[in-house]
């Protein structure tokens, strides 16, 4: 079993402290709190870190988050470990997301290592450049395998991050079936059970999100937004925004400029 954390990524982090963290020359076990900040680590030896009755076992190119307030305890297996890190507080109150304290980076270590590197670089001098680099580090942790990152099947989220990124144009369930390497009906069920909607149903909903989007916080003219989210067919368009949004293009438009 392993434990996990919540955290939003809704507004980026306030970087507090970065560097390069080097353990085990002095002690093999060492215990740390911090009682107000977040810690991030990526790890360069073997070793284990402990809280709340888990064992976590570590290894070079495994990633971590510790919430504040949790008195960790680490030990080394060698006498002289480093990782780089950073110490953070989270202001978001947005949707959370779960990941594992303790998880693998795999391919994207590399890119992690980079990102914590530029937050070190930048700390010190821009705040602002620091707490970017270790929003972008956060958002790509919360990527990795391990974690919960909404529907669970690959192919799943691959079928997502494709309807998201062809939204304006034309999409059919078999196509997105192949993409995302599955059959048309395996495709359904994935849908329907991380989704609680149809294929269709999910591109319907997703396309009048963005419409309503474009419609509250643009000049675009409604034949533009029509043909931006992919349902070029102004009639169509119109029964579609009626029925997912409750009323035509036009009055959710108006509904946004009258005072309130």
């Amino acid at each position: 079993m392993t434990a996990s954390v919540e955290l939003a990524l809704d507004q980026p982090p306030q970087v507090v402290n970065a560097g390069v963290g080097v353990h085990g020359s002095v002690a093999a076990h060492e215990v740390f709190r911090l009682p107000e900040l977040w810690q991030l680590h990526v790890y360069g030896y073997s070793g284990t870190l402990a809280f709340d009755g888990f064992r976590h076992p570590i290894r070079p190119g495994h990633v971590s988050l510790v919430p504040p307030d949790t008195e960790v305890h680490f030990d080394y297996d060698a006498p002289r470990c480093t990782h780089l890190y950073a110490h953070f507080r989270l202001p978001g109150d947005g949707e959370r997301r779960r990941l594992p304290v303790m998880q693998s980076a795999g391919a994207d270590v590399a890119v992690l290592r980079g990102l914590l590197r530029h937050t070190i670089a930048a700390n010190a001098q821009s705040p602002a450049r620091a707490s970017a680099e270790l929003w972008t580090a956060l958002w790509r942790t919360s990527g990795l395998p391990g974690a919960e990152r909404g529907p669970g099947h690959p192919a799943l989220r691959t079928a997502l991050a494709h309807i998201e990124e062809n939204l304006a144009a034309p999409l059919s369930v078999p196509a997105i079936a192949a993409i995302a390497g599955v059959s048309h009906s395996h495709l359904t069920r994935l849908f329907r059970d991380g989704t609680g909607r149809t294929v269709v149903g999910h591109i319907r909903r997703r396309r009048m999100e963005r419409a309503k989007h474009l419609l509250v916080a643009s000049t675009l003219a409604i034949p533009a937004i029509a043909a931006t989210v992919g349902i070029p067919d102004l009639q169509a368009f119109n029964k579609i925004c009626r029925k997912e949004l409750g009323a035509s293009p036009r009055a959710v438009r108006a509904a946004s400029l009258s005072p309130r």
